[in-house]
């Protein structure tokens, strides 16, 4: 699977340094031999964000057991075909010109669902904000097409939220093996040992995981 982990979307509708952000950065390069090599490598780099939930859940899907390279086209062509990316644009699109933009049938029937749940309010994005992690992946895996991963991008890049820790993405994973264990393979078991070190700031540990195998951007 794959997500853009910098931009979802239109560049003007980025926000700013999540607030936590230097707390954690200084909490980790304490705690964790890793993170105190690591995170200065990166200067001010930082999470960016989108505030659009439909935005984000809608490119994570484009984004899914693909390349970052196929995920990109495909993503621009959909944003030439809906500019905006509102539910009620991408419903009057419809499944033909969707596929025209280079997204499976599958993908095309999950955005498809996806507009339709914003669109009758069968979801309430207006109240994640204030939910906890966890009822938050249980609203949005009901939608087609959402994973647990999915959902724990939309907690990273939508929501920001700083304890996060996507197990089932294998760039974490790997970003464990690469600088953990010196590349040998890494267990669901041993990278929930080396997590706890990084508590309440795992989204952060893993930011800077995804960017040491990508330093130019984080894919």
């Amino acid at each position: 699977m794959a997500l853009n982990r910098d931009v979802v979307g239109n560049a003007a509708l980025l926000i700013e340094v999540p607030a936590y952000w230097e707390e954690a950065k200084l909490e980790l390069m304490k705690r964790d031999r890793i993170m105190k090599k690591l995170i200065p490598q990166f200067g001010d780099l930082h999470l960016v964000g989108h505030p659009d939930p439909f935005t984000t859940l809608a490119r994570s899907i484009v984004g899914q057991q693909v390349t970052n390279k196929v995920a990109d086209a495909a993503w621009a062509r959909l944003l030439a075909a809906c500019p905006k990316i509102t539910p009620a644009q991408v419903i009057k699109a419809g499944a033909e010109q969707l596929g025209g933009c280079g997204l499976s049938k599958r993908k095309t029937e999950y955005i498809l669902d996806l507009a339709d749940h914003f669109k009758a309010k069968r979801v309430h994005a207006n109240l994640w904000a204030e939910m906890a992690d966890e009822a938050v992946i249980a609203e949005l895996v009901q939608i087609r097409g959402i994973t647990r991963w999915t959902a724990e991008m939309f907690l990273i890049f939508n929501l920001l939220r700083p304890n996060v820790l996507p197990l089932d993405d294998p760039g974490l994973i790997h970003g464990i093996s690469h600088n953990y264990f010196s590349g040998e393979p890494v267990s669901r078991s041993d990278a929930r040992e080396v997590s706890a070190n990084w508590e309440p700031w795992r989204t952060v540990a893993t930011w800077y995981l995804w960017r040491s195998l990508d330093p130019a951007a984080v894919e």
